[in-house]
This record gives C-alpha cells, structure tokens and sequence, in this order.
C-alpha cells in the first residue's frame, strides 16, 4: 500500500518522483533543460514558501516564526492566559480564538467548568480575543469554517492543530508557546525537515480517510521517518480527494510525530471557502517546477484498504481482513502488548470477544475533529439506511463536529437516517477522544473514529480495576459494523451505493452565539475568576549544583502525555496548577505524587531560607556524600527536586501539564533516552526543566536514587555539551563514578527559561 523512499526525492513538475541519486541530477535537466542544487529545489516546496514568509529572523536554519491566529480550548487558554497575565499581558496581539470543546459537560466538580468558560469569555472581552461557547463547534472545526487561510500560519494549545488540507500550516504546541506569541515573542525552530507524500490513484468505495491516515500512521511511527518534519502532500491523487476527505488524513498526522503538514490547493479546496463564505483567502498553493524533499512516501490510494488500529496505539495497525482473518493470532500479540502498555496492573481480554469466529464489539462511537464532519457522517448515515443497531450491548454514538455540520445534516436527513437506526446524535464535543464521554463498561471494546486510542483515553481507570479499550476505525467501517449488530465489518463489504450531498454552511449560527470583538480590546472588562482558577505557584531559578532523587522509572518503549498527566476528569482541574498536579503519573506510577512532594520539602525550606535538612531527613547523608569530592556545595547553592527517567516520554497530546504538574511537584528535570516529541520537550524548557538526554543502554542509576549534577547553572550558561552528574551513595558516604547527560540543542532562549526557572519567571514584570 505505502513505500518509503530511503534518502531523498525531487518531485518534477508536480507529477514526477525522481530519487535523490547519481543520475538525478541528469534527469531533471534532461526533463526541465534546467540543473538545479538540492539547496535550491529544497527552497521549491510550499513548506519552505509558508515558513520563509512568518520567519523573522533572516536566516532560514534558524526560524524564529510570528504566527497569524492563535486558537485554544478550555483545557489549556486558562492556563494560557494566567501565565500571560503573569508577565504583562495588556492585549491579544493577533487573532486568539478560545473554544470550549473539551468541559463542555460541565459535569464534574460542581461549577468549575462553567467557571472556566465564563474567564474565557471575559478575557475575550478584556484582550480582545473571540468565545465560542460550548456545544458550538469542537476547535479544529471552527478553526477550518472560520480561520484557516491559504498560507497563513496557525498555532494551537492543542497536538491535532492541523489544517494543511486547507492550505494552512497549523501547529499544536503546549500552553508556554502561545504565551510567547501574546507576549510578541517568538516559535524558535531550526528549519524542519520536509517530507513529500505523493499520492496517486483514488480510494474505492468504502475506504474513507481515517484508512488512508491509520496506513500512512502505521508505515511511518516506529522507524521515525517524519519525526519533526513537516509533510507535504503532493500527487495527481490529491485530486481525487475531497476537501473533508483531505481534511481527516490532514488531521491524523499528528499521529505519526511529524510538526505540521501542507497539501497543495485546488479548486475543491477554493470551494470550501467559497461555501463558507471567504473566498479571499483561498490561496492556490503548489510545489515548485523542481522541488526537493528530505523523503518521499509513496501511497497508492486504490491499495488501501479499511483499517484499524487496534490498542493501544494508532501505529498499531492492520487491514480489518487482515484482522478477521487471523484473529486469534493477532487479539493474543494485542493482549501481550496490553500488559506492557497497563504493566500487569488489570487482567486484559480480547479474545473472549470473538463469537461464533466473528469479533464482537461493544460500542462505536463517530465524533470530533478526526470524524465528526460532514461527509464521514453522510457515508455512515448511507450505509445505515434501512438498518437498525439491536436491542442488545452494542451502541453508536455520533457527534458532528459543530453546529454548523449538524444543522445541515438535518436539513439533508442523515441525522434522521441515523436516529432511526437507535444510535444517538449528541453535539459537538471532544470528550470521547479523551475519556470524559462515553466511556465503555468495564471490559468493553469500542470502535472510534476519533484521534488516539491510547490506555484510558476511553475513560477506564485502572486504578479502580476498571478497563476498557477503542480501536481507530473509519466512520465507513464503523456504520458498516453497527449495521451488522456489532460484528467487525468493513465498509468495503456495503453494496449500496454512496449519496452526493451539497454541503450549505450556515454563517447565522456562529454570526449569532459567538463573541467576536473583532481585535478590539476593553481594559475595563472584569475577568471573571472561579474558585477552582488559581494562580502559579512560585518557581525558584536554576541554582548552582542540584541534588535529584529519581522518583519514578519508566522502562516502556514511549510514554505518552497521557500517563504524564492522565485525561478525563482530571480535565476539570487544569486551572488549578496545585490540584492536578495531585494526578501526574497517577494511572502509570500511583507513588510519584509521594514521592515527589517527599523530597519537595528539602527545596521548600531552602526558598524560605531554612536549613532543607530540617525538613528532609536525606539531605545530611547525601550532602555529606557529596562533600567528599565537592566540598564547595552546600544548601546554599544547591537545590533539592525529583526527576523521572522514561525512555521516550511525550508522545501524544500537546498538553503542557505533563511537563508543569512535575515542575509544581518539585520537579527539576527528565533524562530519557530521546524526546518522543518536539512539544513535549519544549513544554519540559518552557517550565524550567532540564530535558537531559542518557546514551541507550544499562542505567547508572535506579528508582529513589540521588543524583549529584555540579556546576549545572554553568554547564547551561556556558552551553556546556556534556554534563557530568554521579548517584550518591549516602549510606557509603562517597559519590559513584560520573556518568553523562545531555541537554541536546537549545537556543539562547530557551537556556535563559531555564536559568530563570520557567517562562513566567523569564517574561515576569
């Protein structure tokens, strides 16, 4: 289905793929009677275009980017804006769009959702911003209808920020990089890689976009291929591709760790802005005559074929034939995985799902950013028609992506077609995508096309000994399987035929429930505050020497943001720094939290200019320890905290509070063998912890360790390149042997973040 080219490619004219070897450059002159360098055709792609125009520092290896439009939901712009506040904020500098998709429910923990919602729409008010209220629209659908625009840039407090389909570069980046762009500061970057996808042919009947994105997800995760990069979709294929079509794969590159993405334009994407009523900003966007690219996938699109993801990962990938074929095979490689995944912690099943030599499911659920639009709704509605889902286990939730797409799929009768067959249709929300919406029973399995599928994003704790689990599937494949009472079906098995349906948008709906202040400030507008919104703790800067304690161990092959700081309820509590970080790694590692304030308390006293060995019994030992080879470090110039070791942590959601809740907890660094994402590491800076890198291989170090790092303060300010630290051995009284960490790459910027002790303390006024 999918080949990856091994080094790089030109792509000639928009149509031809030349591999980056000896004859190349031969080819491309016998075919232009042009010669070009690599350097200039690397200039021809639109990545390079989009990123050249936002750049302001002259130098295009080192991309310093002002972005168009911000936009976050009400998970993240609380945070967002109090850190903002914190170092000055008078007024949003561009276009801050604030959604409220995530605690639309405002059904846990009494009022403080609503609170939430009600300091989003203050603050819109005081800065100058626009509030789209819940039930609205989810964020990445209201950016598409309202904001995206053919080369422009968008960044957002969300991972799934993509709009490439519409001729958008878009970003998902923690909270910290969008205080940086309402401070007027800027994305540091250095200039990314840039990946072609050149897509050929055309999809069969059956096959939607969330199969193309789960092939493309599973061909490119685990070897790293666009890891940072950005992707760019090119080929005669892409005109076979409809705009919502374009728009579900666009949305799913997240899942394969690439930065952002961009799709050449057409008159399919000018219509869409035509049918929302902006058609000044289509832009018609394609690659240079000779264009470069850093690699090529390959992608056939009559191969595909549908797909799912099984848990607990999108990369986890296979052909739904492929799976009904070989099912006991595959649900037993599924269940061992899942003990790695849960670390033993509930017995997991999947193979007592298969009845009669048929997989039964119990839920599917067609919602969000990835599945909620209107052209997946109107397929499943097609292929339920004249059905009925049962009166047994198995049920079918869909939720249209704004309220813009439902009214119109009311006015067409899908939402009829649909209601009629006992499934349910409920409003725009990103909960099933993160565990605060429909939640299976214990043991169930659930079939979504929504964004991740990682351990509890379906909202089980296995804390509570209660477990469940959602593969990714196209909404095609799930009204395929809905249609045949919960037996795993795929769409290509519909024998009816797909309806065309015109798609009208309806501007009155947001022209006549959204805040918009149109840029215009009021400094004399109230913020509203809820008792649940509090203030950041004070964070001290990076002393001379730190003493560590390793307080968690992680040994998975990625740990994901979501065992960092779980999702679903905790949701409720991201405007109180102090009270989420009480979750952090709560699901993965249930001690930390202990653990972390434990060895807290010794830096506590030091700020209040107390002795730390008062307050931590450990300190005496291990700085006698220390002593013996540095006898220059005392409580004065060291600083007490915790650290976690994870081999790849930060795969997943954008969410800052991996990082901060640490950071609240006392914590001073990660060491991990590499940085399963770019945000993730920029979340752990943007907090003033240190991203250490460790050589693969066996630890020098283990769990409830000490951790002795000299002359870290100098080592950052000096740009040092290896930092030597050694375990303390208190009880002997002596240091180990010295072992190295790295900081890897950072700009002068982010070395003066951590020197300061975090962003709030960089900007503060």
């Amino acid at each position: 289905m999918i080949e990856l080219l091994q080094g790089g490619a030109y792509l000639v004219g928009g149509t031809e793929v030349i591999r980056d070897d000896a004859d190349a450059v031969a080819a491309i002159k016998a075919k232009t009677g042009k010669e070009i360098s690599k350097a200039e055709a690397a200039k021809n792609t639109i990545a390079y275009g989009i990123l050249e125009s936002h750049n302001t520092s002259g130098n295009m290896e080192k991309l310093k980017i002002r972005f168009d439009k911000l936009t976050s939901h009400d998970i993240t712009f609380v945070g967002i804006i109090q850190t903002a506040r914190a170092s000055g904020l008078q007024k949003f500098p561009m276009p801050y769009v604030l959604t409220n998709c995530h605690n639309s429910l405002c059904a846990v923990g009494g009022t403080i959702n609503e609170d939430d919602h009600m300091f989003g729409l203050s603050c819109a008010k005081k800065y100058g911003g626009v509030y789209v209220p819940p039930h609205q629209a989810v964020i990445h659908q209201f950016a598409r209808e309202m904001l995206a625009g053919g080369g422009r840039m968008i960044l957002g407090s969300d991972s799934h920020t993509r709009y490439g389909a519409l001729g958008t570069m878009a970003m998902g980046e923690g909270g910290p990089e969008l205080v940086k762009q309402l401070l007027n500061q800027t994305y540091d970057i250095n200039m990314p890689g840039v990946v072609g996808v050149y897509l050929t042919g055309a999809p069969v009947k059956g096959v939607g976009p969330q199969d193309v994105a789960l092939a493309i997800i599973g061909a490119v995760f685990k070897n790293g291929y666009v890891k940072n990069k950005v992707m760019e979709f090119v080929g005669p294929g892409v005109a076979s591709l409809s705009a919502d079509f374009r728009i579900g794969i666009d949305v799913m590159t997240t899942e394969t760790t690439c930065l952002s993405s961009i799709w050449k334009t057409d008159d399919q994407i000018k219509e869409f802005y035509d049918i929302h009523g902006r058609s000044e900003d289509y832009k018609e966007l394609n690659p240079g005559e000779v264009a470069y690219y850093d690699g090529m996938i390959m992608i056939d699109l009559s191969t595909i074929r549908p797909m799912i993801a099984m848990p607990f990962h999108p990369s986890n990938t296979y052909t739904i034939e492929e799976l009904n074929a070989n099912l006991m095979d595959i649900l037993d490689e599924t269940e061992k995985r899942a003990l790695v995944s849960l670390d033993g912690a509930v017995e997991y099943h999947l193979k007592d799902k298969v009845k009669n030599g048929k997989f039964i499911v119990d839920q599917g659920i067609i919602a969000g950013c990835a599945g909620g639009g209107f052209e997946n709704i109107c397929a499943a509605a097609d292929i339920l028609k004249g059905q009925y889902i049962g009166a047994d286990e198995f049920t079918l939730s869909v939720y249209p992506a704004s309220m813009p797409v439902y009214m119109e799929l009311i006015r067409n009768g899908c939402a009829a077609t649909i209601l009629e067959t006992g499934a349910v249709m409920k409003t725009a929300f990103c909960g099933p995508c993160f565990g605060a919406g429909d939640t299976p029973a214990n043991n169930a399995f659930s079939i979504r096309h929504s964004t991740r599928n990682f351990p509890n994003r379906e909202g089980s704790k296995l804390q509570n000994g209660q477990i469940s689990s959602v593969a990714l599937m196209d909404a095609r494949s799930i009204a395929a399987t809905a249609a045949n009472k919960g037996v795993l079906t795929p769409a290509t098995d519909f024998d009816g035929e797909f309806g065309k349906y015109k798609y009208h948008f309806d501007s009155k709906i947001y022209a006549n429930r959204v805040f918009d202040s149109k840029g215009v400030a009021d400094p004399n507008a109230e913020i509203h505050f809820g008792p649940n919104i509090k203030d950041w703790p004070a964070m001290g800067a990076l002393p001379e020497n730190l003493v560590l304690r390793v307080v968690s161990e992680i040994h998975d092959p990625v740990t994901t943001t979501d065992e960092l700081i779980p999702s679903g309820e905790t949701s409720s509590y991201r405007s109180n720094p102090l009270g989420l970080a009480e979750f952090t790694l709560s699901r993965k590692d249930p001690a930390y939290v202990g653990l972390a304030k434990d060895i807290q308390k010794a830096e506590k006293a030091r700020m209040a200019g107390e002795h730390p060995c008062q307050a931590h019994p450990d300190v005496k030992p291990v700085m006698n320890a220390v002593k013996t080879q540095f006898a220059d470090a005392s409580h004065e110039n060291t600083g007490f905290g915790s650290t976690i070791f994870a081999v790849k942590p930060g795969d997943g959601s954008a969410r800052e509070q991996a990082a901060s809740c640490q950071k609240v907890l006392g914590g001073w660094a990660n060491i991990a063998n590499e940085y399963a994402t770019k945000r993730y590491r920029s979340n752990l800076i943007n907090w003033g912890m240190l991203p250490f890198l460790i050589a693969e291989g066996e630890l020098p170090f283990k769990n409830l360790d000490y951790l002795f790092i000299p002359g870290i303060k100098k080592a950052v300010e000096e740009k040092a390149e290896v930092i030597k630290a050694y375990k303390v051995d208190a009880e002997g009284g002596a240091l180990g042997e010295a072992f190295d960490l790295r900081l890897g790459e950072l700009t002068d910027e982010e070395r003066q973040i951590i020197l300061k002790g975090c962003l709030i303390n960089y900007n503060r006024v």
